[in-house]
């Protein structure tokens, strides 16, 4: 035994905070990457959405001359099928032969 060499032992404390903030720095990267994609996935069904009513908007008028006149009359007709628990849609028509005007607002209900 050399007894010149101090034997340093880690104390408990000092010992736990490099794994600890490892640990919580791979944590916050999780959580960013989790939160990043549900961001884009909410991005993308609302994309996905308004491009199917516009194209129910337009096949309605393809098929019968006009645009429809509701939002119900394309979910009874044409299958347009959302959740309105996620999404309030502004439906505005302006006659038969004039586009109505759409708008897709999110709703925030499950807190984020």
């Amino acid at each position: 035994m050399n007894r010149f060499s101090k034997k340093r032992t880690p104390s408990s404390i000092s010992g736990l905070i490099l794994p600890l903030a490892g640990f919580l720095l791979l944590l916050f990267l999780f959580y960013m990457g989790i939160r990043q994609v549900s961001i884009q996935t909410e991005n993308q069904e609302l994309d996905s959405l308004t491009q199917a009513i516009h194209r129910n908007i337009i096949h309605c008028y393809a098929v019968e001359g006009q645009y429809p006149p509701s939002l119900e009359y394309m979910e009874e007709h044409f299958g347009l099928t959302y959740d309105p628990d996620r999404y309030y849609i502004d439906y505005q028509p302006f006659g038969a032969n004039i586009m109505p005007s759409v708008t897709i607002i999110p709703l925030k209900g499950d807190g984020s």
